[in-house]
């Protein structure tokens, strides 16, 4: 017997039309180097529709790639919108890679226009020649002064969009692609990701759970994340599906900036990387407020780093764990209720976990090799592998032996994971970033946490180094707090309570700045490089 409901498909239109229909009053907010211009839901769905028009206009393919190059503001949202929902693929494109990267996305995913912020448009334009798809390039006004060539190729976007009939949106099959994003890929070449309409909106869906975001029409909402990252990890699908009003920081990612505007616009709810709440703390600590949640993701927050914002700010920080290939939020943090009278340490211990996946989201930890299961003991560690509706499958187009899934259905992660006995998720480290000395793991992650508990210590990443008999041995590279020292000894006599005697770095070398990824995390795939000749002796 089957059931009689109606089968109405899972399509990103869906949420374009709730939002035009119910929220058309709620505020829209992009801040600039002009100052903030404010809008509303309903003159942003009038100018997506317009939007999808000027797609019909350039002569966009049905299936056609659109790429981005910007920041996130009331245009990308648009863009967000428009390209889906006129059946066509939104393609981010990431304004912090290398040259050769973006040439090599543009060209792989077969982008036909490109959407370029006029203050990033001096990045882009150089590469347009190699692009060998790119037919169109619409330059965005977001407070940016570049002077842009005289081409054919170049178009306004308000020009194009006052031009432009509104157009009907009526996507029918959920299956469709709606959006892809590239890793940045730390081996090899990028790899793209894509999302379906169906993936997006049951990520949506799980988004805005208690258990995630938890956001609602009452709220006010902030992605501080790229809209080049992950979609900005769901939120612009999110904000609008629920009614949120929504607060873009344009090109204003100052750590000043954003703190001012959280206070000045009364965000509630913000989403960011751990380096950028680590500038915003010193801005935000003491000012009036109406947040109640900083997500945080992409790499693992450091416990002192949410113990820092509960007692400056009067909230710790929220992590959750994904990743591009998992749309991406995939487990967050919230603690459960039996937590509630348990002592602050125990609290921040907790909150330091990625937590436990999201309804529609399956975990395991596995041997890698013979994925043979690991036991839910908190000590037990294997390969995370997760499966669920919006967890990628395989790779677009991807490289000779490039394989994503196990043969029984799993998505590989590439993180090395423990699970508590309530299937909660604590990442160990990735893969590639475990330490192995003398046949035993060592967690750079975990040594990473207690080292930045150092109230000196502003960073620090940890790689390792050859050693005669060890094999590898752990280097900490620290840089400290503005205007303070420290000396190596102070550093490891701060471990040392707090680690395992063999854990303990073999090394300490300050540094000024750890190096970063195009999204903000640390690259240890450069201080590697950086020490490569790094030796240490027994």
């Amino acid at each position: 017997m089957r059931g009689l409901m109606q089968d109405s498909p899972l399509t990103i239109d869906t949420i374009f039309r709730h939002a035009e229909q119910h929220y058309g009053d709620v505020p829209i907010v992009t801040n600039s180097p002009k100052g903030v211009t404010r809008s509303t839901y309903g003159e942003w769905a009038d100018r997506t529709r317009r939007l999808g028009g000027v797609l019909d206009t350039l002569g966009i393919s049905a299936d056609g790639r659109v790429g981005t190059f910007g920041w996130n503001s009331q245009r990308h949202l648009e863009l967000y919108f428009a390209a889906p929902c006129t059946g066509r693929v939104l393609h981010t494109l990431n304004i912090r890679l290398f040259p050769e990267q973006l040439t090599y996305i543009a060209n792989h995913a077969e982008d036909e226009v490109v959407f370029v912020d006029r203050s990033v448009f001096p990045l882009f334009w150089p590469l347009v020649d190699t692009m060998t798809t790119v037919r169109h390039v619409v330059v965005m006004e977001d407070g940016g002064d570049a002077e842009l060539p005289d081409d054919p190729r170049i178009s306004d976007y308000e020009t194009l969009l006052a031009a432009a009939s509104p157009v009907e949106f009526d996507v029918r099959d959920e299956s469709l692609a709606a959006s892809m994003c590239y890793t940045s890929g730390t081996t090899g070449n990028p790899k793209g990701v894509v999302y379906s309409h169906r993936s997006t909106v049951l990520h949506t869906m799980a988004a805005l759970s208690p258990n995630a975001f938890g956001l609602s029409v009452r709220d006010v909402a902030m992605p501080v994340v790229p809209m080049f990252h992950a979609n900005a990890w769901g939120i612009a699908q999110a904000a609008p599906a629920a009614g949120s009003a929504l607060v873009f920081p344009g090109p204003m990612m100052q750590p000043e900036a954003l703190a001012k505007i959280i206070v000045d616009e009364g965000v509630t709810f913000t989403a960011g990387v751990p380096t950028i709440w680590q500038g915003v703390l010193p801005h935000l600590a003491g000012q009036p407020h109406k947040l109640r949640e900083i997500g945080c993701g992409g790499s693992a927050v450091p416990k002192a780093l949410s113990e820092a914002y509960r007692e400056q700010v009067g909230l710790p920080i929220l992590q959750a764990w994904g990743m591009t290939e998992t749309s991406p939020v995939a487990s967050s943090g919230v603690l459960a209720k039996r937590l509630e009278d348990a002592d602050d340490d125990t609290k921040a211990t907790e909150r330091a976990r990625a937590g436990i996946p999201l309804f529609g989201v399956e975990a395991r930890i596995v041997d890698a090799d013979s994925l043979e299961p690991q036991p839910w003991d908190d000590t037990a560690t294997g390969e995370l592998q997760v499966r669920g509706p919006w967890c990628a499958k395989e790779y677009y187009n991807p490289d000779a032996g490039t394989v994503l899934s196990t043969e029984d259905g799993w998505m590989k992660t590439g993180d090395v994971a423990a699970m508590d006995r309530y299937g909660s998720i604590r990442i160990a480290d990735r893969t590639k970033d475990l330490i192995k000395s003398g046949g035993e793991w060592i967690s750079s992650v975990d040594l990473e946490n207690a080292i930045m508990s150092h109230p000196k210590v502003a960073e620090a990443a940890v790689v390792g180094v050859k050693h005669s008999k060890w094999d590898e041995r752990p280097l900490a590279c620290v840089v400290l707090k503005q205007g303070e020292t420290a000396t190596a000894e102070e550093i490891l006599d701060h471990l040392k309570p707090l680690v395992a005697k063999w854990w303990l770095p073999d090394a300490v070398e300050f540094i000024d700045e750890v190096p970063k990824t195009s999204v903000g995390k640390f690259s240890k795939k450069d201080l590697r490089a950086k020490f490569a000749e790094y030796s240490l002796e027994s």
